[in-house]
């Protein structure tokens, strides 16, 4: 017989059962919530859910900014056995609408501050038959065939008596999560309800050690997986609390505010905001509160662990993680710490670095990785010619080229299909990209390939100042060039540097090397 599990009734209802309702579960803008008034909240959700006609198993799409009636959605759609379709909010309504078709969902919630993605998002996803808005809704939110509703009319006359659990179990469907686009169109990932415990009970638990008086604040967003560890499932899983913003894009000023207004001790980050506060000219004692940074999305150049650590002294650790293993697999930890690197395997995952013919390779030489481990999705929705190219057995291609060292520390050489062949021989554009990290001039940096007249391969960097925005781009490209002759090899030196404003990134910020590249 299956052992009953619900994981919304695991991080929320458990700790209201236990005598600690009064807990404080969530932060956000200028409100509190406390476990037994977010419990009560997302029981009114499950139970309005069910009454515009979400069942079990069936999708909702959600594209919602960070905020309580997130979380209601995502748990109460959970409790009730539905499966939430997380979206970045900030995708153009066309876009949204892809995802929602994909998924076939036929109830979508959004935030009032989006809703004007409703036209587009409806007349590309004509299956969607009911529209409830986190707020207000916008006067001219077009919406062909389906209903709209204001968040005040979706909850009416709810008061959770019909928000009981289904009865789920570790194994039955859970949730779907976007992968990050980097390298094209996402797809969805499918989790279970168990892979939540899983990811709380492994990396939250052996390398944060959270607590319940831990406070997490997360730069990342929710829609993505590891926003979604960072502020909804580790501190529920513990009874702690959580900090959250809805306002986007972040930026140094407002997450400084933020963490001194709410002294969290857990900070969640990816390397391109650690640059960024780095350069800021926020005071040294901002993160005084944080006992840990974390770090994941993309590899955390050694130099801005160091900057960041000197400034403001706070240790981050970097991982590596993903949406189809939920959170980081990967990491460094307090106790095993190596800058530059993305640590050894988390208590419960297994990795292999393996060459083209599936043999592991030995210290030094790379290849690619391989991860095995309980959070793992079931597979893409509608995906059968990936799934069977990613997933073999237990092991998940990564698509990431690694290197391990004789002491175990895994240091991330690129994407599989980043990688360059010139002049016969390897490289890794993060090599280069951290070589460049370390000039103060630059803030960030993406290298990818390009062919020279005679149609030979050469590395190319793309670069944003830390400095000067209107410097000579000619004066700072002759200084990374003598910069890069003392710590590169010649064939790994870029033959050209294009100084920008910005670079292609994703939601969750990796960058789009393909959009480079074309």
């Amino acid at each position: 017989m299956r052992e009953p599990f619900n994981a919304a009734t695991w991080l929320v209802d458990r700790h209201v059962a236990a005598g600690d309702g009064d807990r404080l579960a969530v932060i956000c803008e200028d409100r509190r919530y406390t476990y037994r008034e977010l419990a009560d909240e997302i029981a009114r959700t499950a139970a309005a859910l069910r009454a515009v006609g979400v069942r079990a198993e069936e999708r909702v799409a959600m594209a919602m900014l960070d905020s309580v009636p997130y979380v209601a959605v995502f748990l109460g759609a959970l409790r009730i056995g539905a499966v939430p379709v997380p979206m970045n909010p900030l995708l153009p309504g066309r876009d949204l609408a892809a995802i929602t078709a994909d998924s076939r969902a036929a109830v979508a919630v959004v935030s009032g501050a989006v809703a004007g993605c409703i036209g587009d998002l409806c007349s590309g996803a004509p299956q969607v038959a009911t529209v409830i808005v986190a707020g207000e809704v916008p006067p001219d939110a077009g919406s062909g065939d389906a209903r709209i509703m204001g968040w005040d009319e979706f909850a009416a006359g709810s008061d959770g008596a019909d928000g009981a659990p289904y009865p789920t179990w570790d194994e039955s469907p859970g949730f779907w999560l976007c992968t990050s686009g980097s390298t094209g169109q996402p797809k969805l990932a499918a989790h279970r309800h168990g892979d939540i415990r899983v990811t709380c009970e492994t990396y939250a638990r052996s390398i944060l050690e959270i607590t319940p008086e831990d406070r997490f604040y997360s730069v990342g967003p929710m829609f993505h997986a590891y926003g979604l560890g960072n502020s909804l499932t580790f501190p529920f899983s513990v009874g702690a609390s959580t900090i959250l913003e809805p306002a986007r894009p972040p930026t140094p000023a407002r997450v400084a505010e933020l963490v001194t207004a709410h002294r969290p001790t857990l900070f969640f980050c990816i390397p391109t905001f650690y640059a960024a506060l780095n350069s800021s000219d926020l005071a040294g004692a901002t993160f005084a509160s944080v006992r840990l940074g974390v770090s994941a999305a993309e590899p955390l150049p050694a130099e801005t662990f160091e900057r960041f650590r000197e400034r403001f002294g706070v240790t981050v650790l970097d991982g590596i993680g993903s949406t189809e293993m939920l959170h980081i697999y990967l990491s460094n930890s307090p106790s095993e710490l190596r800058p530059g690197t993305s640590g050894k395997p988390v208590t419960g995952y297994e990795v292999r670095v393996v060459d083209d013919h599936g043999r592991d390779q030995p210290p030094g030489e790379p290849g690619q990785l391989l991860v095995t481990g309980g959070s793992m999705t079931t597979g893409y929705w509608c995906q059968s010619e990936i799934n069977r190219a990613t997933f073999e057995g237990p092991w998940m291609r990564t698509g990431d080229l690694y290197s391990v060292d004789a002491d175990g520390f895994h240091a991330y050489l690129g994407r599989v299909d980043d990688m360059l062949r010139v002049g016969g021989e390897w490289v890794s554009p993060a090599e280069v990209e951290a070589a460049l990290i370390e000039h103060p001039a630059v803030l960030e940096a993406a290298v990818v390939g390009e062919r020279d007249a005679g149609g030979v391969l050469r590395p190319v960097a793309y670069v944003i100042r830390a400095d000067d925005p209107d410097g000579d781009a000619d004066d700072l490209a002759g200084e990374l060039t003598a910069f890069c002759r003392e710590r590169l090899a010649g064939f790994k030196r870029p033959r050209r540097y294009e100084i920008v404003d910005d670079l292609p990134k994703t939601a969750t910020g990796k960058i789009q090397r393909f959009k480079l590249r074309s």
